[in-house]
């Protein structure tokens, strides 16, 4: 019972996810099966498990409220600043228009691996990605794949030294760097790379061959040339507020990589605001993006009369997406406290199968129950990391493919990741979701077992 509770649970979430059915209704009813198919206790399951748990929904929610309001706030006013159409109307006329999705895949890599968490990338991006396109007339549905491609596959889980939770948890568990297991890395990035690339293009030719178009949802803010009478700031001075926001988020870790320990040990103001910022991934970026905020209200006076409003707004826009979010944590957190997930983990150590191929279906069905790559990869490293380790794996291939392994089917339906995606640009699993999981677990699992394979020749 408590098996086909834990399966049943799974599946059901992500039938009813797929069916646009309302995700908190969903996680909480989910939820309510596992409590009661694997005899936990209601009340605990709940409040505690469900609600307050170390994977609990309110715990990430209070966690996480300020980096998701901030963002926002720093996407709305880039939105209706037209800072936003400024910046993509120049990248258009660069690059062209039907260069959208690489140009929005490869900033969110830069972002991503430059240490910026994927929240801030899809507030960052979005307001710019809705200028491109409609300039492109690209369906809507392929900009979430090209967001998850840049922010969620490669520099999340694959290319060495990228400071991603995931490549830090494994450092951290396993004593290595965030370099290790650095060929494997590159050969599933390229792979994922270009695999998603191809995926891409190939999507967009085909909708445009199908009469697909660029429909903006109810919500978006999409500056209108013709509307606006032209009033668009300049593409330089509308960076100056993304730039402010990257430069505040990167330059402490610059600074202290340049610095030696002596420098770093002297103490002062400096040392200490530097130690502050290395020490806050959520505050930090947080306080960077209300910066950029801030700094657009000053730059472009269309917007100052109702600064206060439009900040308002801005916090308002972050509320169901961190709601969202929130409750699909909350049905991993449950899911943890099961009997039948801890049988899972005794019955893949014992499973007799190859230790790399053993090792990357526990960590692969850890992180698709859990809907959760880091969450499945920090329970992967404290239970059974070890027993992989005795087997013979090297660290730092266990490191590598651990880690990218995490990234591929975290992100079913049930991801907390997907679901504040579409949230946040407004699309449902059904009109969204078929593109990003080829994107997110197709392409990123072909990759991790090829990565598997050049490990077990070396």
């Amino acid at each position: 019972m408590e098996y086909v509770g834990l399966i049943a649970s799974v599946c059901l979430l992500i039938w009813l996810a797929l069916k646009g059915v309302d995700i908190v209704f969903s996680a909480v009813l989910c939820s309510l099966l596992v409590i009661i198919t694997n005899g936990l206790p209601l009340a605990t399951g709940l409040t505690d498990y469900f609600s307050f748990g170390p994977l609990g929904a309110f715990t990430f929610a209070g966690k996480f409220f300020l980096l998701l309001a901030t963002g926002a706030i720093f996407g709305r006013v880039m939105g209706e600043s037209h800072a936003a159409a400024s910046i993509a109307l120049a990248l258009v006329r660069k690059l062209g228009a039907h260069r959208a999705l690489w140009i929005t895949t490869l900033a969110c890599a830069l972002l991503t691996y430059s240490g910026v968490v994927i929240f801030v990338v899809i507030f960052a991006m979005y307001p710019v990605g809705l200028k491109l396109l409609q300039e492109s007339d690209i369906p809507k549905r392929l900009f979430c794949a090209a967001l998850a491609l840049g922010g969620g596959t490669f520099t999340l889980s694959a290319l060495p030294g990228t400071p991603s939770v995931q490549n830090v948890i494994s450092s951290a568990s396993l004593g290595t760097d965030l370099f290790a297991g650095g060929w494997l890395g590159l050969i599933g990035g390229l792979i994922m790379f270009g695999g998603g690339i191809w995926y891409l293009e190939k999507q967009r030719i085909r909708a445009r061959a199908n009469g697909e178009h660029f429909v903006p949802g109810p919500t978006d803010q999409i500056s209108n040339l013709e509307q606006d009478g032209g009033r668009y700031p300049h593409w330089g001075l509308s960076c100056l507020p993304l730039a402010l926001v990257l430069c505040i988020i990167i330059l402490p870790r610059m600074i202290t990589l340049s610095l030696s320990e002596v420098s770093l040990a002297g103490g002062g103001p400096a040392m200490e605001l530097l130690a502050f910022a290395n020490s806050q991934p959520i505050v930090w970026p947080s306080i960077a993006l209300f910066s950029g905020a801030l700094l657009a209200v000053a730059l472009f006076p269309g917007i100052r009369h109702q600064a206060l409003q439009l900040l308002g707004r801005g916090t308002h826009d972050s509320i169901m997406p961190l709601i969202n979010t929130s409750a699909v944590i909350g049905f991993g957190g449950v899911v943890t406290h099961t009997v039948g997930f801890e049988r899972f983990i005794s019955l893949m150590l014992e499973s007799g199968l190859p230790p790399l191929l053993s090792m990357f279906a526990s960590v692969s069905l850890v992180s698709a129950i859990t809907g959760s790559s880091s969450g499945g990869l920090q329970i992967f490293m404290q239970t059974m990391a070890p027993a992989y380790l005795d087997m013979g794996i090297e660290p730092e291939t266990l490191h590598r493919i651990a880690t990218m392994a995490s990234g591929g089917f975290d992100s079913l339906p049930h991801c907390g990741a997907i679901v504040a995606m579409l949230s946040i640009t407004g699309l449902t699993h059904r009109e969204a979701y078929k593109d990003v999981g080829i994107i997110t677990v197709v392409i990123p699992v072909i990759a991790t077992l090829c990565a598997m394979g050049v490990a077990a020749l070396i």
